[in-house]
């Protein structure tokens, strides 16, 4: 429900109430989500089932065990980038199918939205939050996370810690020699495209759930072990393994001897003027979970879209310096600078991919970073336009309900009150 500030007495408190109510529904499906126990926390082995994910999915920086690891904190800055907002909500329309004319409300009511945040030119024009949550939940990234290492890659390409995409992961991280990670790519690694036998399907049987169960039992280098044979030669092709990502952790801590949540919080996260410290999950040897278990407040995701859809740079600074280097960021994000096979409908029937971004098809640059059970942040920079969203889809990937359709439909409402697709 959209929080109204309600002033005065009497009657005029009453028509201001009255004004405000046409916001107010009830969230799809709260109680299967735990609305009558107060949405609860879960624990270490079943935070993400049903009946606990609104709370865990916003307190899960602080459940204990989680991958018999421990939490990095990125602490925020001291001069916060501030967000104004607009005076009113715009009438934003969407559709999808044979049905029109739809409104934010009509989005919220069909989705498990947790929180959704529009903001144009720095300006927030909407932010909505369901399922009891506030301004000042942390949410769970899952798979936008490793958007996150793509720009901690880019930087310290930047500072010549890393000398060279084309250097293999194991020149920086010698204890995945021998593995088939180890003998990737960083570049291969950033596109998904290891060639890796891997499947990742979140059905508790497939090569994910076995890579994490040896993250549990022995961290991320010696997991790698466990990935063996190869489906594809490397780099000819886009093929989604979050473990991929994992190992980067692993090469970006022996590129620069910090954790990537160390290097990040100077020179993204308070750089970016986030106003709240974020939590990063790691495993037993304190290398980050890198390809999600990132947590932060829907403002924060939104200061940093607005980082991104500003080519790297603060709108706020008026020196424009880049946070992140913008040539490498229109590597990771504009589809013109990557491969066919990682082209829109090529990599995938839908997306294209870059350096750990989903980029859009369409003629314009627009991009996003995308996590499981519905977390999304989509970017245009022409348009300055930003969308950030939470959720707890009833299923990890997004196309098995509707939401990606019509995530996909609201979107393109939004970008077409401002512009043209």
């Amino acid at each position: 429900m959209m929080r109204c500030n309600v002033t005065g007495r009497g009657a005029v408190a009453v028509i201001i109430f009255l004004a405000c109510t046409h916001f107010a529904h009830a969230a799809l499906d709260e109680d299967k989500l735990g609305k009558i126990q107060g949405y609860p926390i879960g624990t270490a082995k079943n935070w993400f089932f049903e009946s606990v994910r609104v709370g865990s999915f916003t307190a899960q920086g602080e459940i204990p065990g989680i991958s018999n690891g421990s939490v990095n904190v990125l602490t925020p800055s001291n001069n916060p980038m501030s967000l104004s907002r607009a005076k009113e909500e715009p009438p934003y329309r969407w559709a999808v199918g044979e049905e029109k004319n739809l409104s934010v409300d009509g989005y919220l009511s069909r989705q498990r939205i947790m929180g959704l945040l529009i903001i144009k030119d720095g300006v927030i024009q909407l932010e909505r939050y369901q399922y009891d949550r506030k301004q000042e939940h942390r949410f769970l990234s899952n798979s936008m996370a490793k958007s996150l290492v793509s720009l901690a890659i880019g930087i310290a390409l930047r500072e010549g810690r890393i000398r060279s995409l084309d250097d293999r992961a194991d020149r920086y991280a010698p204890k995945l020699s021998g593995t088939l990670f180890g003998e990737t790519t960083i570049r291969n690694l950033l596109r998904m495209a290891s060639g890796a036998r891997y499947t990742e399907e979140y059905d508790g049987k497939d090569d994910a759930a076995r890579f994490n169960t040896a993250i549990r039992s022995e961290g991320i280098e010696r997991a790698a072990r466990v990935v063996t044979e190869l489906k594809f030669p490397q780099g000819g092709r886009f093929s989604y393994g979050s473990a991929q990502t994992h190992v980067l952790a692993a090469v970006f801590r022996g590129a620069t001897g910090m954790s990537i949540s160390e290097y990040l919080t100077p020179r993204l996260w308070q750089a970016i003027g986030a106003e709240t410290s974020a939590l990063w999950r790691t495993d037993k040897t304190g290398l980050e979970l890198a390809g999600g278990n990132f947590n932060a407040t829907l403002q924060d995701y939104g200061r940093l879209g607005i980082v991104l859809a500003n080519d790297g740079a603060r709108p706020d600074d008026q020196q424009q310096k880049e946070i992140v280097p913008r040539e490498y960021l229109l590597d990771a994000t504009d589809w013109h600078r990557v491969p066919e096979a990682f082209q829109p409908a090529k990599a995938t029937p839908y997306y294209g991919y870059g350096y750990l971004f989903w980029l859009f098809p369409g003629e314009q640059r627009r991009f996003a970073l995308l996590g499981i059970y519905g977390q999304m942040i989509f970017i245009d920079p022409q348009l300055k336009l930003v969308m950030v969203q939470t959720a707890v889809n009833a299923t990890p990937k997004s196309t098995k309900t509707s939401l990606a359709r019509e995530a996909d439909a609201f979107w393109r409402g939004i970008v077409g009150y401002y512009g043209k697709w």
